[in-house]
């Protein structure tokens, strides 16, 4: 990943696609305690990598560490959306977990402004972190200069489909956006729904790859983040050519693409329901192993040949709780989750789609992988993902506007003005 390739709206000033229940569930870690190793107890580490293959590669990593001798780890696996509506309560509970799976850049940062973030600086002094790219130190860095995260992989979005299903309907990958068009009629006249989305049940969030990717293709790269800032508004001009683009393709999306969640849709996708699905490589973790040979993508059509081509690349890795009673411990695992060894032990546990935050370490070397990391380095510019480029609290104006927009497209223009007041008010907290 090259720092070109990386530049983004920097997520230094104030701002890179997760019930109740689960705090009386055993999420909080109990044994913490306000006092450094008190507890002595194992680091515990919250997960939201659900799935079946990445949860147990994360418990393959989990256990190399224990058995190095020294602090140990205990893995707390949530469901990803559970996670995600709940991460807040955790970070201010009086017990916290120590340890999260999340996201670095605005959203980190939005939680290390309210000083909830370990400082973990002096870890990336350590020769684990040391030789990572500036662009991925600046990403993991607060507005008051701290280091916050530590990164371990990172993954790509596209258009996904089935190339044994491309084959026997006889279609092959567009690049424009009138050939993605065409490539809709022609599945849709073979009885096949074009296009699945997965914006269903509790992912709504899928919807925002569309809102992104249209706009990076229209307006840019610059101008779709400087509009998650608040530079711009929803309801302007620029967006509204968005929706425009977006309702060309409506009629080609399957009818129960807000009915069902992305997991869902994914079958759908491998059973051949739908053709193709805009999504990330997180979503192969669902996937059987024995037809990750026959995934492959395209790239998101090119609109407007004068746009920079920017590409979707989130980072994923792990911050700490400031409120830990084990900070040393918590740390310690920290630097063995930046090292290349325990990337490596979770690419070859999980589905090994997504690709090593640590510039020695091998990522699975599939085709699907090698085609997805030059998506990403030929890439001029890379967004995170609408929530990771603005905010956890700016997310559920998107859902909302955009499940209102593909249940009723021709309402745009009332929808874009609730979802610009609904977003002010985030703003201006």
């Amino acid at each position: 990943m090259n720092t070109t390739a990386h530049s983004r709206r920097t997520f230094l000033t104030g701002a890179a696609a997760a019930g109740a229940a689960a705090l009386t569930s055993g999420c909080v870690a109990s044994s913490s305690t306000g006092k450094e190793g008190a507890s002595g107890g194992a680091v515990t580490l919250q997960s939201n990598l659900s799935s079946p293959q990445a949860k147990s590669a994360m418990q393959e990593v989990v256990d190399a560490f224990n058995k190095r001798g020294g602090a140990k780890g205990s893995l707390n696996t949530v469901a990803s959306e559970t996670f995600r509506t709940q991460l807040p309560t955790y970070l201010t509970s009086a017990n916290p977990p120590d340890l999260y799976t999340w996201y670095p850049g605005s959203v980190a940062e939005s939680y290390a402004s309210k000083d909830l973030l370990l400082d973990v600086s002096d870890l990336w002094e350590k020769p684990e972190l040391a030789g990572y790219s500036d662009a991925i130190k600046k990403l993991c860095t607060d507005s008051a200069g701290r280091k916050v995260f530590v990164p371990t992989t990172y993954y790509w979005w596209g258009v996904f489909y089935r190339k044994s299903h491309f084959a026997k309907w006889d279609v092959k990958e567009p690049k424009t956006w009138d050939e993605f068009l065409d490539l809709c009629d022609k599945l849709k006249s073979k009885g096949v729904a074009p296009i699945g989305l997965g914006a269903g049940g509790n992912t709504p969030w899928v919807a925002s790859s569309w809102f992104d990717y249209l706009d990076i293709r229209i307006n840019g790269a610059a101008y779709h983040r400087d509009l998650l800032a608040g530079k711009h508004r929803f309801d302007d001009p620029e967006v509204r050519k968005v929706f425009d683009r977006w309702g060309e393709a409506l009629p080609y999306f399957d009818p129960d693409g807000t009915a069902l969640p992305f997991q869902d849709a994914t079958t759908a996708l491998l059973q051949g329901r739908t053709g193709m699905m805009l999504i990330g490589t997180f979503f192969a973790d669902a996937a059987p192993k024995d037809q990750l040979d026959d995934i492959d993508f395209f790239r998101f059509p090119v609109i407007d040949p004068k746009v920079p081509l920017a590409e979707e690349a989130p980072t994923d890795g792990y911050f700490a709780s400031a409120r830990t009673g084990r900070k040393d411990a918590t740390k310690e695992l920290l630097r063995y989750l930046a090292t290349a060894e325990a990337q490596e032990i979770y690419l070859k546990g999980s589905s090994g789609t997504s690709l090593p935050a640590h510039p020695d370490a091998k990522d699975s070397g599939t085709p699907l992988v090698a085609k997805g990391r030059k998506l990403i380095e030929d890439a001029a510019d890379l967004t995170q993902f609408f929530n990771r480029d603005s905010s956890d609290a700016l997310a559920p104006t998107a859902d909302t506007a955009l499940t209102r927009f593909l249940a009723k497209p021709k309402e745009i223009g009332s929808i874009l003005t609730t979802w610009q007041r609904d977003a002010q008010k985030i703003w201006s907290q």
